[in-house]
């Protein structure tokens, strides 16, 4: 039987699993920006594009331990290559070599230049001679919809696998072949994963997805929206601390500021989304720590101006978190306008299918650390089946919100002129109150319109119920239409006395548009207003 070309090259396999470096490794969140870490006599060795494909199945799978691969490599190099006390290599002659695993799998195409370091030891790691972070992306992939697609996959997945989709990891634990592997990790001279909690090789994938669209150095994803929400801000609010928060926001967000983080001391200044003069006023009487708002807001849709309010902030060092939930980084890129973090519930248009549970937030490396850290202990960990969902979820997020733009848009327009609709709450609208705002932080509004019924109650009931299409359903985001009366959905446990202080009125609609055809949706909403 004829042998393969990869025993031939590498004819002495032999895995090394006691690496002494004197360097310790980069931090997993820049492992791609530096894959290699070496000690000081180091023999440069040229590897061909693609080289860890060459090697067999078999050798791959020996010399893998999820975090580590362990190889062995060799140099195409047609010339002998110096060593460290300056004698020579044979080309093309085996050396031990010691990898991490995102090196190896990190996309090495016909135009990246790899190179393998050879430590004084003997081991030899490999590097890539330039980074293959997010930022490299842009050099090439100069839309946000192919960046959604290949981000962390076609370029620099952490995974070794021939396959296009990203495989789902499904384990709880994972191990060491020797204690001397875990204490090397332990002491941060080696990458690998340990406990489930703490990480897993398709949720980082996700991660680096990301931070790829959001512009972020780093990126946590979470359990649910609410996790991210609640998690940041006891991580990021010390006890006895106080935030700024805004009048129209999701109500269990609200809920927590207002019963659960005063346990511990924390207290909130609520202000008008576009009041800067009552946040400036908080920022003055009270020690703050964190501004905290969605943009645009639930429901109403109301937009506060990240760029302003985050300078009024940073003079005096509070943090900026944006909830960019209704807009996805593909509408609004709110790290770029000056926001320090930005979170979002993935369930929504992240994940686009109304199938899978999940939230984030991403920004600089030292902040979203703050909160992992806090994360460990408390759980709330994304399981890696979910992780694929959104994945794959993202693959198609450009051309979900492109069309749910384009309907909400169309259909506000249509809603704003109708005699039995009262008023539309649309940022894409001139009658909205922060339209010339929206217009300068976002290339898009989304596919949510708010509107009032000219009504009440049982009239707005009689439209929800008329309606062919969409489903009586809390969120938005998907492919499928949804529907609901807030005061029923979201409100419905207060009396209408309490429900009209937040704006609630009986008679007020969400319509999330999916990517149904817009002439069907139309029609749809068209008859449902003629039989009340």
């Amino acid at each position: 039987m004829a042998t393969p070309a990869s025993h031939k090259i590498f004819s002495a396999l032999n895995c090394r699993s006691n690496p002494d470096f004197s360097a310790p490794p980069p931090s997993f969140n820049r492992r791609l920006n530096s894959a290699a870490f070496y000690g000081p006599s180091a023999l440069i060795l040229r590897f061909p594009p693609n080289f860890h494909r060459q090697l067999s199945t078999k050798a791959r799978r020996n010399c893998s331990n999820i975090g580590v691969a362990q190889i062995v490599a060799a140099s195409w190099s047609n010339a002998p290559a110096a060593d460290s006390s300056g004698g020579s290599v044979p080309a093309a002659s085996a050396v031990d070599a010691t990898a991490t695993s995102a090196a190896i799998s990190a996309e090495v195409t016909a135009d990246d230049n790899v190179s393998a370091v050879a430590a004084g030891n003997g081991a030899v790691t490999v590097q890539f001679d330039g980074s293959v972070d997010s930022s490299s992306y842009s050099s090439f992939l100069k839309s946000d919809g192919s960046m959604a697609i290949h981000a962390a996959e076609r370029l620099g997945r952490g995974i070794v696998t021939d396959a296009i989709t990203t495989p789902v990891v499904n384990t709880s634990a994972y191990f060491f072949k020797k204690t001397a592997d875990l204490i090397d990790f332990k002491e941060k001279r080696q990458f690998s994963f340990e406990y489930g909690r703490y990480g897993n090789p398709t949720t980082i994938v996700l991660e680096e997805k990301i931070s790829a669209l959001e512009g972020a150095e780093s990126t946590l994803i979470m359990a649910s929206g609410m996790c991210a929400s609640t998690v940041l801000l006891m991580a990021l609010v010390p006890a006895g601390g106080h935030l700024v928060t805004t009048t129209d926001c999701y109500r269990k967000t609200r809920i927590f500021i207002e019963t659960v983080l005063p346990k511990m001391g924390i207290t909130a200044s609520v202000i008008d989304p576009a009041d800067v003069g009552a946040l400036e006023s908080a920022l003055e009487k009270h020690n703050v720590s964190l501004f905290f708002t969605e943009s645009p807001t639930n429901p109403f849709l109301r937009c506060v101006d990240i760029k302003l309010v985050s300078e009024i902030c940073h003079r005096k060092g509070v943090l900026v978190c944006i909830d960019g939930t209704f807009a996805t980084p593909l509408n609004q890129k709110a790290l770029a306008l000056g926001a320090d973090l930005v979170l979002s519930s993935a369930t929504k248009y992240i994940g686009g299918h109304n199938d899978v549970l999940g939230g984030y937030i991403s920004g600089p490396d030292k902040l979203v650390s703050q909160v992992r850290t806090l994360h460990h202990v408390l759980g709330g960990t994304l399981n890696p089946n979910a992780a694929y969902l959104f994945i794959r979820g993202l693959k198609t997020l450009h051309l979900r919100v492109q069309q749910q733009n384009s309907t909400a848009l169309r259909m506000a327009k249509i809603l704003e002129g109708h005699p039995k609709v009262k008023r539309v709450y649309y940022p894409g609208l001139p009658s909205h109150p922060e339209h010339q705002l929206a217009m300068r932080q976002m290339t898009g509004f989304g596919g949510v319109v708010s509107f009032e019924i000219d009504g009440d109650l049982i009239t707005t009931i009689k439209f929800v119920d008329a309606l062919k299409i969409p489903y009586i359903a809390p969120s938005f985001g998907g492919c499928e239409s949804i529907v609901d009366q807030p005061a029923i959905m979201s409100y419905w446990d207060l009396p209408q006395s309490e429900r009209v202080k937040y704006g609630i009125n009986d008679n007020l609609v969400r319509f999330s548009f999916g990517v149904e055809d817009f002439e069907d949706l139309k029609a749809d909403v068209l008859q449902a207003l003629e039989a009340i």
